[in-house]
């Protein structure tokens, strides 16, 4: 080893334990959020954010940087200092964007340190009310009367939200207009105003619009029925065998974060996602499954999904234009 990058790999020895050897949190934390306010990963991290800053004394500051599907607010993300001051919250659409993109600037898998898969959720697919469809078998029997006639949006081009369409399409041989939003606010704003038919979303973002009675759910994504929607079947039960599909949270900070930081990170996150309201939100009030994973389950999850989705990307040549 040259000299040179000896003294490079002390400096860099000395700068980890010296971050580490001042209380954490020191000053306020950020969490980067590459999207848009309005959808699930926002509100997600301001609830976190709250209770951490109730536990551990200093602000938790929730920072939208949407644009170009998560890419603008990740690539920030992946430049900031691994400080223990940036962590970065992703949803399911961080795994499928090295197969979408060209060129992304970052590498999804060496330039983060996993932190925490936060929960699951299938995807539901809701009608606006003043549209006749009642089930997704009943968009199905009209799309193949009319392919192309009925439009579908989602939270954006290469999401699993399109590639579940995608993948529905070509399981049942029929055609409909897919429209992409730039995340799920502007996305259910529009199904909510019957500016499109159909919306596809996770149960965590369509629910509450379902109860209210805003729109109407025709299909979910799981294995089995979602808790909060049990009165909607899924596309399986609707003739869709094995299409199974869920929507993931998950938080990211920066590599090169100092591993102690991460783990007490992860533990305080643990003590927030355990507190009573916290569940009661996720899980029965929006339909998450917490997993609550560590931070080698998570590393695992999104090597899993990258190879999943990414076949699907490939083979049916999906673009994020």
């Amino acid at each position: 080893m040259s000299p040179f990058r000896f003294l490079v790999g002390i400096v860099l020895l000395v700068t980890a334990n010296l971050a580490f050897a001042q209380p954490w949190p020191a000053k306020p934390v950020k969490f980067i959020v590459p999207y848009p306010p309005g959808g699930t990963v926002d509100p997600l991290a301001r609830l976190l954010g709250g209770k951490l800053q109730e536990s551990l004394g200093q602000p938790f500051v929730v920072e939208n940087r949407p644009g170009a599907g998560g890419l603008v607010g990740t690539g920030v993300a992946a430049k900031a200092a691994p400080d223990g001051y940036t962590f970065l919250f992703v949803f399911d659409n961080h795994a499928v964007n090295p197969s979408l993109v060209a060129n992304v600037p970052f590498d999804t898998l060496k330039d983060f340190a996993p932190v925490m898969l936060v929960g699951t959720a299938p995807y539901a697919i809701a009608a606006h009310p003043s549209r006749p469809y009642q089930s997704f078998a009943e968009v199905i029997k009209a799309a193949k009367a009319k392919p192309g006639a009925i439009s579908v949006g989602s939270i954006g081009n290469g999401t699993l939200a399109h590639l579940t369409i995608a993948l529905a399409q070509q399981a049942a041989g029929f055609q409909i207009n897919h429209i992409p939003y730039k995340g799920g606010g502007p996305m259910t704003q529009d199904l909510m105003g019957g500016q499109v038919d159909l919306g596809i979303g996770s149960a965590a973002l369509l629910t509450p619009h379902v109860r209210s009675g805003k729109v109407r759910a025709v299909a979910t994504t799981g294995e089995k029925r979602a808790p909060t929607l049990p009165d909607v079947p899924t596309l399986i039960e609707q003739g869709i065998p094995g299409l199974a599909v869920y929507a993931w949270w998950g938080i990211l900070a920066p590599a090169g974060t100092p591993r102690p930081i991460v783990d007490r990170f992860h533990a305080e996150l643990q003590k927030a996602l355990n507190l009573p309201d916290v569940r009661k939100t996720l899980t029965e009030n929006i339909g998450m499954e917490l997993i609550v994973s560590s931070p080698a389950e998570l590393q695992k999850w999104i090597e899993s999904e990258m190879r999943r989705w990414g076949k699907v990307v490939k083979d049916h040549n999906i673009r994020a234009d």
